[in-house]
């Protein structure tokens, strides 16, 4: 008999140990090389853990055990047979990339099925929309459709979930006055961890302001047809903020600083991270050099970072080294909050809902869609001057995008010399 011992590769340099999440076999079971047999959450990401070789399994770690890098969590008899009637996996096709809206892609099933014959005008949910949907319990034909072909988008979810939804279309929650108790994560409880210390260890103060967004909203309207044809990508705020941010941390400097014990680290780059939402909580990855970047480039990375902390691929290589961090609460409806630093980083902007509100404009009054902005900021060493100045650089390119081209400066004053 040939066994084979399984030992806990290392995630990353820093991690020492992991905390097995989930077996994805059971004791006994025969598993091919290269399949996924567990997943396990380090402090920063979960990953899955795959078959080195095939045989029959053995557990030698239960699900909630943490265990140390190197340590053997399974055995792998490699000399079993086959079991009868299993047959050889067949060899992995070419993988296409994966597209953040796939329409033809089934939701899991729900208390509350999407009919697939349901065209689009008559209000197919997108994805994102399916599944809260199923989550929530909340039925299609309560939703007012307001997406491109009368299609389901999230945030129509979310305002019908806001608005409520009468008794007689969602079934009570319960009301049993049972509880429960879950294991937080490795990674929960690392998050929960920073959030406290971040608290107590940094002078975090916020400074706000408003963007008048009609000049980005009229430029994507005007472009983004032949913005995603030649591109092959969607045009989205989070470029244009990407972009306004990097321009505006190479005029302020000490908002892309950082303590490191009693000297400041400045950085002559822009390793932007973007706060994602996935099915393990909020993930952090960095966009590198975000500076050298076009409004393409950008939303690219984006994508394809957003994908896989979808999917659970995301490692901790691709969330660690960023400079200065992007949330948007705005995708879930929020119109201001306080963000809090992601360390050892000392700045994060909070980006929220757009909101058409009355405003003043050359002494009347009009309807614009505005978002408040807010940057929230480490006082020992950004001054409140340098972080009010530098989200009204980061306001003043998004309502006037062009900008971003001359390094913040009025493009007459480039053409003038001044």
């Amino acid at each position: 008999m040939s066994v084979l011992e399984m030992k806990v590769p290392s995630p990353g340099e820093s991690i020492s140990e992991v905390e097995i999440a989930t077996w994805l076999v059971s004791d006994g079971d025969y598993v091919e090389k290269d399949q996924a047999i567990a997943e396990v959450d380090s402090d920063k990401a979960t990953l899955e853990l795959p078959a080195e070789q095939s045989g029959v399994i053995t557990l030698k770690a239960a699900e909630g055990d943490v265990v140390a890098v190197g340590q053997v969590v399974c055995l792998i008899d490699t000399s079993a047979a086959r079991p009868e009637g299993s047959a050889a996996p067949a060899p992995a096709k070419e993988e296409k990339a994966v597209e953040v809206e796939a329409p033809k892609a089934a939701p899991a099933p729900s208390p509350n099925p999407v009919n697939e014959k349901t065209s689009y005008a008559s209000g197919t949910p997108s994805i994102a929309a399916a599944k809260m949907m199923a989550e929530n319990n909340v039925p299609a034909n309560k939703v007012a459709a307001t997406g491109k072909d009368g299609r389901i988008t999230k945030q129509d979810v979310l305002a019908a979930m806001s608005a409520g939804i009468s008794a007689d279309a969602v079934q009570g929650w319960g009301g049993t006055r049972e509880q429960s108790r879950e294991k937080m994560s490795m990674l929960r409880r690392k998050i929960a961890e920073r959030l406290v210390s971040v608290k107590n260890e940094t002078a975090m103060l916020t400074t706000f302001n408003e963007v008048d967004m009609k000049p980005i909203m009229d430029l994507r309207a005007k472009y983004k047809d032949s913005f995603a044809k030649f591109h092959e990508v969607n045009l989205g705020f989070m470029s244009f903020f990407t972009k306004a941010v990097t321009e505006a941390l190479n005029i302020f400097p000490a908002v892309n600083a950082q303590i490191d014990g009693n000297e400041v680290i400045f950085h002559n780059y822009a390793d932007v991270g973007i706060a994602v939402s996935s099915p393990k909580g909020l993930m952090v990855p960095v966009v590198r050099n975000a500076e050298q970047m076009t409004l393409a480039e950008i939303e690219r990375e984006i994508k394809r970072l957003a994908i896989k902390a979808r999917d659970g691929k995301i490692t901790p290589d691709d969330m660690t080294g960023g400079t200065f961090t992007i949330t948007n609460g705005g995708v879930f409806g929020s119109m201001l909050s306080t963000p809090i630093i992601n360390p050892p980083q000392s700045a994060i902007l909070g980006m929220h809902n757009i909101v058409e509100r009355p405003v003043a404009i050359n002494g009347k009054v009009e309807i614009r869609p505005i978002m408040y902005v807010a940057l929230s900021y480490d006082h020992r060493i950004i001054d409140g001057k340098e972080s009010v100045g530098f989200l009204v650089k980061v306001k003043e390119m998004l309502e006037n995008p062009e900008r971003m081209i001359f390094g913040g400066k009025d493009p007459l004053q480039v053409l003038l010399g001044l």
